[in-house]
């Protein structure tokens, strides 16, 4: 057996065009659940908005740097964690969040938010972390990356997709509204079908590393909750709050990690292998977190809704 910074995983340019296209319906539907209001409505909530940004875009990171040290799991195995822990949310948090009885309109302002700020803070984020890893950043100077490229590429599957949906939820808002779950649930759906196909085509590197990338993926997904809930709590915000950031945090859009590893690092072993789990565990993790949630009502929900921006 190979080792895994070695393998490449096979993906065909159709099946990366398939999953660039997929995406960007993603990022469509997440644009049409919002509008610009919602980004109007983060001045009225200044403080839970901050927590959530820094918990995702510095703190998780942080965190993820600090695990792989700890863990030592392979250069391409660590690259693949600080790479999903750099990616966005997904949509999937929003509906998590509305099931473990958070604050949605928290949770749906942020996605929207974090998903614009990621086209920048993204790979700046993974050239850096990347950059200081003692054993991933020998791996990835060999590898002919293109930061502007990258950059590009993002726009491309996040940037306008958003634009537009946004743009049709504020000029077509009816419209918008009639196809706006459909949206959700179908985009998911076929991401989650893409994940199956993309391990299915590559079965056989998947039995041979996933036990490799396993228990580093279920303990990131792990601290990565925890870090939002964390984050979250000691800045004494609600529990109607600390529900919708944890979950924020710890929804990492993996789809995203997959289309940037195959287009930019040749579908390199164990980052794909990593992105791939995490693809499955997170949802599984998360539709267990908010349905423990669900059982646990707040008795301050009420209050706490109240209070909630307009």
């Amino acid at each position: 057996m190979l080792p895994v910074d070695e393998v490449r995983l096979n993906f065909n340019p159709a099946s990366l065009a398939a999953l660039n296209v997929i995406l960007a319906f993603l990022m469509f539907g997440i644009a049409l659940d919002s509008r610009v209001a919602e980004f109007r409505r983060v001045a009225r909530m200044p403080l839970a908005m901050g927590v959530g940004i820094v918990a995702q875009f510095v703190v998780l990171p942080a965190v993820t740097y600090v695990l792989t040290l700890v863990l030592q799991p392979g250069p391409s195995i660590a690259l693949g964690m600080i790479l999903v822990a750099c990616c966005p949310p997904g949509n999937i948090s929003n509906i998590l969040t509305h099931r473990a009885g958070g604050n949605v309109a928290l949770s749906v302002s942020m996605t929207a938010v974090t998903n614009l700020l990621s086209i920048v803070v993204m790979p700046l984020n993974f050239a850096f972390w990347a950059g200081i890893h003692p054993t991933a950043a020998p791996l990835l100077r060999t590898i002919a990356l293109d930061p502007l490229q990258m950059v590009l590429h993002i726009v491309a599957i996040i940037g306008i997709p958003f634009a537009l949906g946004l743009l049709c939820a504020e000029k077509l808002p009816r419209l918008a509204e009639r196809i706006k779950r459909p949206a959700h649930w179908l985009s998911l759906f076929f991401l989650i079908a893409f994940i199956v196909g993309a391990i299915a085509g590559n079965w056989r590197y998947f039995l041979d590393y996933v036990g490799l990338v396993l228990l580093a993926v279920v303990i990131h997904d792990a601290l990565a909750f925890g870090t939002g809930y964390a984050c979250a709590s000691a800045m004494k915000l609600h529990e109607y709050d600390r529900r919708a950031i944890s979950i924020e945090v710890g929804i990492r859009n993996a789809g995203l990690g997959l289309v940037l590893i195959f287009s930019f690092f040749g579908g390199l072993g164990g980052m794909a292998v990593v992105a791939g789990v995490w693809g499955f565990w997170d949802i599984i993790a998360g539709l267990l977190l908010a349905g423990w949630w669900a059982r646990r009502p707040m008795p301050e929900r009420a209050n706490a809704a109240a209070r909630e921006p307009a």
